[in-house]
């Protein structure tokens, strides 16, 4: 498993995080203390406590999660 944490300010943000998400070809998970969702469902995305870091993880090739990472460097805590 690889991980990053994400800060998502605005329903903006959650947007445009899951578009970016739904993107890759392998799992996306998000969690807060309370729960995990599906990064590639906006429902699910929408219903996290956003006020602090949003742990990311998935299971993939080293590679794939770097791509992942620079593309989403701009929600990175």
């Amino acid at each position: 498993m690889q991980e990053f944490f994400v800060k998502l300010s605005s329903f903006d943000d959650v947007r445009a995080f899951v578009v970016l998400a739904t993107t890759q070809p392998f799992e996306v998970y998000a969690q807060a203390p309370s729960m995990r969702v599906s990064a590639k469902s906006f429902m699910g995305m929408s219903s996290l406590d956003c006020r602090e870091p949003v742990q990311v993880v998935g299971d993939c090739s080293q590679e794939a999660w770097e791509e992942f990472r620079r593309a989403a460097s701009r929600f990175l805590v």
